[in-house]
């Protein structure tokens, strides 16, 4: 990035610092926090319905009761229910934020699969019911066609749910679309990131926000971090969203703290907790209870029919203190030895066609953490690797070795768009086959951009969208999702790069090396 970047502006405050919040919608101000037991009345979902993690024949359906309750969840193909499987999920209780999910099992694959949530109090007593559908995986075998979106970068620099234009309109443009499902490449929320209920613009304007006590400061305890997560959910554009389109999710930075790493101890004064393991501890708590994901490890692998393999990576759990990232030290890393062999052996075992790398941090873009130290795994250094650059410099070579074909990386983090080519030809690292990197974001953030490649791995920008000046609002555009299509009969892989009005800006059709 430039002079003055968006992780500057997380740690002055610049802008849109924190500041009091008011509530001006009612229901707002207390998105997370678990109320007391109701005797009367029939108990409701607060914050509509999610899915994801959709397999072939699986499913996770998740909801949040406005009082202790029991999930129920019936579902089937029809859109109107006529013959659906009934599941009793968990009891809802305030020990889990009144949150809960259940796993739809013995699914029949490449279908829309619709749903129906409600809550059903101690007495049998059940409120009203809420609707959504998601679509399975295709099969192993199936040549059906698959498309998808991916962003990521949501609620940051303090640029919140605005009802002057209705709210995220991003999620309404990506609804349209209905895709199969959507990759969320971290930084679904900002924990980091207070609103205040007005922020001037530099046209004169002012940009309003909903609020809620929540997201008035840096999340801390773990009523806050709950929070950040209830906030999105107030948004009708995400809510109908996430009825609609099944989730795959992977963290970042933000759920917890600006570019935090396991062990590190914060110097910012907005915090009085300043142990991020503490803090992360809390935050993957939340995480857990208010995204619609399994109950494995963080990193995973869903694969979509014969065309396409997700590998979605936990690039903060066990990642190494952020120095300047020139180390010779091969077992330090942001994956972990044991998240890097399962990545390499993953990579080596798939039958599909498309191998797609979720990396929520960029391979070769430079993400500074202050003046000396790095955040992600280029440092602008364009020799051999040297830091982080080693690992995957492992996982690259090998795949080489082993003859793994068409690997792709997916990521956000940078708030802006772009296309990267690597190709051992530019490159200081040769052993490896060309691919490319695909970057989209923010969903509802500040936009920045662009940050400078890293020449290791030798990458070319074929294209960028990015803002003139640091932290422009939505209202200026510079908000991007990507979409991804693959040809069921071909296997042809079409990235179409795309606005938050939708308009395809760069489109690039990969087809693949047999």
């Amino acid at each position: 990035m430039t002079s003055v970047d968006r992780r500057t502006i997380l740690r002055t405050g610049s802008a849109v610092g924190a500041g009091l919040a008011i509530a001006p919608v009612v229901g707002a101000t207390s998105a997370s926090a678990a109320p007391a037991y109701i005797a009367s009345g029939r108990p409701n979902l607060s914050h509509g319905v999610q899915s994801g993690d959709a397999t072939a024949d699986s499913a996770i359906v998740w909801g949040r009761a406005d009082r202790p309750g029991r999930l129920i969840v019936e579902y089937g193909t029809r859109p109107d229910l006529r013959g659906a499987h009934r599941v009793r999920g968990p009891w809802l209780t305030p020990d889990g934020d009144l949150t809960g999910r259940v796993r739809l099992r013995d699914l029949p694959s490449g279908k829309r699969v619709h749903y129906r949530v409600r809550i059903e109090g101690e007495r049998g007593a059940a409120g009203e019911a809420v609707t959504g559908s998601l679509v399975t995986a295709p099969s192993e075998h199936s040549r059906a066609d698959v498309r998808f979106l991916w962003s990521g970068d949501t609620v940051g620099q303090g640029w919140g749910s605005n009802p002057d234009i209705g709210g995220m309109t991003i999620f309404e443009q990506m609804r349209r679309l209905r895709p199969d499902f959507f990759l969320n490449s971290g930084d679904t929320v900002y924990s980091d990131g207070p609103l205040v209920a007005g922020v001037p613009l530099p046209d004169g304007r002012i940009w309003h926000n909903v609020t809620t006590p929540e997201k008035s400061k840096v999340a801390e305890t773990l009523t806050e971090y709950r929070g950040q997560f209830a906030y999105n959910l107030l948004d009708p554009n995400y809510r109908a969203f996430a009825a609609e389109v099944a989730q795959l999710n992977q963290w970042d930075d933000h759920e917890v703290t600006n570019n935090w790493y396991p062990g590190e101890i914060l110097e910012d004064a907005r915090y009085t907790e300043k142990r991020v393991d503490v803090l992360a501890a809390r935050a993957k708590q939340a995480f857990r209870e208010w995204v619609p994901i399994g109950d494995d490890r963080m990193y995973r692998k869903v694969s979509y029919g014969r065309h396409l393999d997700v590998f979605v990576l936990d690039m903060r759990t066990y990642k190494d203190a952020n120095d300047d990232n020139r180390y010779a030290d091969p077992k330090r890393g942001l994956l972990g030895e044991r998240q890097r062999r399962w990545l390499i052996e993953g990579l080596s075992q798939s039958r599909a066609t498309w191998k797609v790398i979720a990396n929520d941090l960029p391979l070769g873009l430079v993400v500074p953490d202050g003046p000396a130290a790095q955040e992600g795994i280029g440092q602008g250094d364009p020799g051999a690797p040297l830091g982080r650059e080693l690992e995957f410099a492992q996982i690259l070579r090998t795949a080489q070795r082993r003859g793994v074909r068409n690997i792709v990386f997916l990521t956000a983090d940078v708030h802006y768009t772009a296309a990267h080519h690597y190709d051992p030809d530019r490159a200081a690292f040769k052993d490896f086959d060309p691919f490319w990197e695909f970057v989209s974001g923010p969903l509802n953030a500040g936009g920045f951009g662009p940050n400078a490649l890293d020449g290791t791995f030798g990458p070319k920008a074929e294209f960028v969208h990015a803002p003139p000046r640091a932290n422009t609002s939505p209202l200026e555009g510079f908000q991007h999702f990507g979409e991804v299509e693959i040809d069921g009969p071909s296997g042809a892989f079409t990235v179409n790069l795309r606005d938050g009005a939708s308009a395809v800006l760069w489109s690039k059709t990969l087809h693949p090396v047999r």
